[in-house]
């Protein structure tokens, strides 16, 4: 499903469970992928190790899996890399991180969605990608390409008919970021 599809079925859920529900975001994404490790995987340096928490090019058998097959990250976290590269709350910008101060901390960094279609941020890699793709810090931006077998005219908003690598989790803060709080997807079938 699509970045937007993503955001409606929180915003569905949210109003469902009277909880608020959204994607993460890309900093919380990796927060929770690191599980309190500094070290390329939450696991260590040696991607090796993969195999035993992911479902990735290497043992996928170019399919996803049930979550869960795998084990978990110190926080008990299952399939943060590979099996599906999941979508993060926030808009694209391969440079975004180079903004931002190298001498203080930016607390809750997020790039807030436009009404563009793409690029929305994916993270984790998936059962597609290389070990490479599948570490705590690997980021990448979604591409029009992956609605390009879409019959549609207009392509549709919710679909991306054969990137059956793209997948999401839901997260439930604490307490909401202030410039999170309402949040919801700007696009629309008129959104490029």
């Amino acid at each position: 499903m699509t970045h937007h599809c993503a955001m409606e079925y929180c915003r569905w859920l949210s109003q469902k469970t009277g909880k608020v529900y959204r994607l993460p975001t890309e900093a919380e994404w990796e927060w929770a992928a690191r599980a309190g490790a500094t070290t390329t995987y939450f696991f260590g340096n040696d991607p090796a190790k993969l195999d035993d928490y992911a479902w990735y090019a290497k043992n996928s058998g170019d399919l996803t899996h049930e979550v869960g097959a795998k084990k978990p990250n110190p926080w008990g976290l299952h399939d943060m890399y590979g099996n599906v590269t999941e979508w993060c709350l926030d808009h694209y910008n391969k440079d975004y991180y180079a903004t931002f101060p190298k001498d203080k901390l930016t607390p809750c960094p997020v790039l807030l969605p436009s009404a563009d279609r793409f690029p929305h941020v994916v993270r984790g890699g998936s059962w597609a990608d290389d070990a490479k793709r599948c570490r705590s810090a690997a980021r990448r931006g979604s591409d029009k390409r992956w609605i390009r077998h879409d019959p549609q005219r207009p392509q549709s908003v919710w679909w991306l008919t054969k990137s059956d690598f793209v997948g999401f989790r839901v997260v439930r803060a604490v307490e909401e970021q202030e410039n999170l709080k309402g949040l919801r997807s700007k696009v629309t079938r008129a959104s490029k």
